[in-house]
Order: C-alpha cells, then sequence, then structure tokens
C-alpha cells in the first residue's frame, strides 16, 4: 500500500510539473513578446503579433509586413523617414493611473489613441468623455477582451465591436473611431478581413514593454530605457492606461521625445495617409 501511494504521489508531482512547465512557457512566450526576434516573413499567418528589434533607433521587423499587412488596412509602424510618434494606450479597466498620463497629454498637447473594452466604458464613463473632450482618439478593444483569433463566426466577431461602439455614443454621443486593436495581439486573417469589412483600420504596435503586471511594475529607469532607447520614426507605441508607471513617467517621457526631434500625429493622420 505504502508503495502505491508513494507512486501515485510520484505521478501527481510529475502531472502538476508539466502542467506548470506549460504554464510557463505560455507565461514566457506573453511576457517577452517585444523581446521576440521574429523576422518579417510576408504572411499573417502567425496567431500572435509579435516583433524583433535590430539596431537601436531603427524601426523593428514584425512577424509580418507592411505591405502584406496593408492588404487589410492593418498596420504597425509609420513613415521611416519621419521623426513622428503615433501614442496609443490600451484601456482595460480603470485603477487611477488615466488621469495622469491625461494631466501629461494635455499639458504637452499630444494626441492619443484609446484602445477601449467594455469594463472601461461601464466603469469610468466620466474618463471616456475626459478622452473626448480634450481631443483624443477612442477605439476598439473589443467589449470582453477576447482571443478574437478562436472567433470564426462574422456574427460574434461584429457583436464583440459593435458593442463597444454602441456603449461609447451611449456616453459620448459621438460614433467611436474606427480603430481597432485585437487583444493580446492574437489575431488571423479572417478577422483582419472581418475588421476592415466593417470599415475599421487595425493597428497593431512597433514599440511598448510589459508594463501591465499591477504587481511588478517596471522601474522608471527600465521603462525609459526601452522607450527612449528603441523609439524609432513612424513608432505606433502602445502602452497601458492601467501602469503606476507610466502615470509617473509620462510627462519626463514626452519632454524626452521631443528634446529628440519627435513630434505627434493621431492614428488618423496614419490612416489617411496608409
Amino acid at each position: 500500500m505504502k508503495i502505491r501511494l508513494k507512486k501515485a504521489a510520484i505521478l501527481i508531482v510529475l502531472l502538476a510539473s508539466a502542467f506548470l512547465f506549460g504554464r510557463g512557457v505560455a507565461y514566457v512566450k506573453y511576457e517577452k513578446w517585444d523581446q521576440l526576434a521574429v523576422p518579417a516573413s510576408g504572411s499573417v499567418s502567425t496567431e500572435n503579433w509579435g516583433l524583433g528589434f535590430g539596431q537601436e533607433g531603427s524601426q523593428p521587423t514584425g512577424n509580418a509586413s507592411v505591405e502584406e499587412l496593408k492588404k487589410y488596412n492593418t498596420y504597425y509602424v509609420g513613415n521611416n523617414t519621419e521623426k513622428v510618434i503615433y501614442l496609443t494606450f490600451d484601456a482595460g479597466y480603470e485603477n487611477g493611473n488615466t488621469e495622469p498620463i491625461l494631466d501629461a497629454l494635455k499639458k504637452h498637447n499630444v494626441p492619443a489613441t484609446f484602445f477601449v473594452v467594455g469594463h472601461y466604458l461601464e466603469s469610468a464613463p466620466e474618463l471616456v468623455k475626459r478622452m473626448v473632450s480634450e481631443g483624443h482618439f477612442v477605439g476598439n478593444h473589443t467589449y470582453h477582451h477576447l482571443d478574437m483569433s478562436s472567433i470564426s463566426s462574422r456574427e460574434s466577431f461584429a457583436k464583440e465591436m459593435n458593442d463597444v461602439e454602441n456603449k461609447f455614443k451611449e456616453i459620448t454621443g459621438v460614433e467611436l473611431a474606427r480603430f481597432y486593436r485585437p487583444p493580446q495581439g492574437k489575431y488571423n486573417i479572417k478577422n483582419l478581413e472581418m475588421a476592415k469589412d466593417m470599415g475599421y483600420h487595425t493597428f497593431f504596435w512597433s514599440l511598448a514593454y510589459v508594463d501591465w503586471y499591477q504587481d511588478k511594475q517596471p522601474t522608471h529607469e527600465e521603462a525609459f530605457k526601452k522607450l527612449v532607447g528603441r523609439i524609432h520614426p513612424g513608432a505606433v507605441v502602445l502602452l497601458h492606461s492601467t501602469s503606476k508607471t507610466n502615470g509617473e513617467i509620462l510627462d519626463e517621457l514626452l519632454t524626452k521625445w521631443e528634446e529628440m526631434g519627435y513630434t505627434f500625429r493621431t492614428l488618423e493622420d496614419f490612416a489617411k495617409g496608409a
């Protein structure tokens, strides 16, 4: 009996280890997506957006080329000859850090796009109104922040998008900007086609860093190293509005980028020139 129990215990440990290892691999893959050396393949067959960085100050490569993505009104980086930044924030929920972010943007007269989900619209309508009143754009990050690459039904895909549109208009009285960002960067060609058919421009990103863990926020030094060291012409920058670090450094970060000769444009400018 003791031998059987011991074997059973060993089996349980092995199964648990295998499970945790699998979770660990997935966790590391997601946490370090901004460090993946993924060359441009000319294909959008992958379902996870990834970047590969080369020389400091130069544009990264994506796991799909600019030309291939453009077929689906999808983009991740702008012109490589202009020192322009397109600043975006993903807003999943409100935890007190959006106000300092908006304050810094207002101080520098910098426009941004906030990609919101349904929870944010429901829980922070006054901040959404402030975004609009101060000249920012609000884009679609889907209502429930699902893995959209797993949705094959046009009806289901459209509902995730339409519910954001309807709630936003209910709050603000204006139409949502037709900019879409797939949650977690997960996508497939059919998703991009469906978004395009709905009149959306899909925007990934060319610069971001791990800023979304509330109990593991990057230091100011770590943030500046990534966001100043890797800034490049035509950068579509993704930050999270939930980040305490972002709220604390944005004023100084915008100053540093301005001192480097960068100016700021909107995704509307990007879409018009694409």
